[in-house]
């Protein structure tokens, strides 16, 4: 199998995209971490995996704090002795609202919770990395880097570019420890993150995109993605078949932003 004797640790592993990177990453032979802050997420997860003969074990913790990603990352090296791949996958939408109108609470919680919580991430697994090379996969999106019609989301799109401009950053800075780093970007995807959307007073400030129908601001499928879509780029570049990918971000979107973003 692509990952067999890896270890691999997915942020957000609860839910989403996090719950089909681990599943489909433990199918190929990983050892997986799933970490997330309620453990009534991860138990089911870490269940349907061991159930299907993978190994897998859930951890608590809280991404936008240092100590608490400190203790995640060395119990899971502490676990399995290794950690070769990282998904940077857990975020928030956190609040939409006019700048007015946007606490500056608000701001600094989706910038903690995204950008902060993927520096620590990266931060703390860097060290367990370098030994052996790996491979590390963070989760930006289409707005804040190919689309900018979501008016009230600055700060959400704030830390998605933040995010890549921060892969970019780290690719040259890793690679000699045969650490490679990328980006994807998603597009629509069928998951529950805007349940963790606050929008607020948006009539204000929205841009109306005009398409003839719903399904035509979708090209490839004329709808929104699955989680098991992205998922399989999620593999792609955790294994060796990207073994010459760095740096890169990788729109997983069906071609959407290519019709939204202007």
């Amino acid at each position: 199998m692509q990952l067999e004797g890896r270890v691999a640790l997915v942020t957000g592993g609860g839910e989403g995209i996090g719950r089909a990177s681990a599943i489909l990453m433990a199918k190929e032979g990983a050892k997986v971490a799933v970490l997330g802050r309620h453990r009534e997420n991860l138990d089911p997860v870490v269940e349907e995996i061991e159930k299907a003969g993978g190994q897998a074990m859930a951890v608590l913790a809280d991404i936008s704090k240092a100590d608490e990603m400190k203790r995640a990352v060395d119990e899971v090296v502490g676990q399995w002795d290794r950690l070769d791949i990282v998904f940077a996958n857990a975020g928030v939408n956190g609040v939409w609202a006019p700048i007015e109108e946007l606490e500056p609470e608000e701001w600094e919680k989706t910038i903690a919770i995204n950008l902060t919580g993927t520096f620590l991430t990266v931060k703390y697994a860097t060290p367990h990395l370098k030994k052996r090379g790996g491979s590390v996969i963070v989760n930006s999106s289409i707005n804040g880097t190919r689309i900018f019609k979501n008016t009230g989301a600055s700060a959400y799109a704030s830390s998605k570019a933040g995010q890549v401009a921060f892969t970019k950053m780290l690719a040259p800075e890793l690679a000699p420890h045969g650490v490679r780093i990328n980006v994807i970007c998603p597009g629509a995807i069928e998951t529950a993150i805007d349940d963790n959307t606050e929008q607020r007073n948006l009539d204000k400030v929205k841009v109306e995109a005009e398409f003839p129908s719903e399904e035509a601001k979708y090209p490839l499928e004329r709808g929104p993605g699955s989680a098991e879509q992205v998922a399989r780029v999620v593999l792609f570049l955790a294994s060796d078949a990207s073994d010459h990918l760095t740096g890169t971000e990788m729109w997983v979107d069906g071609g959407e932003s290519l019709l939204a973003g202007t």
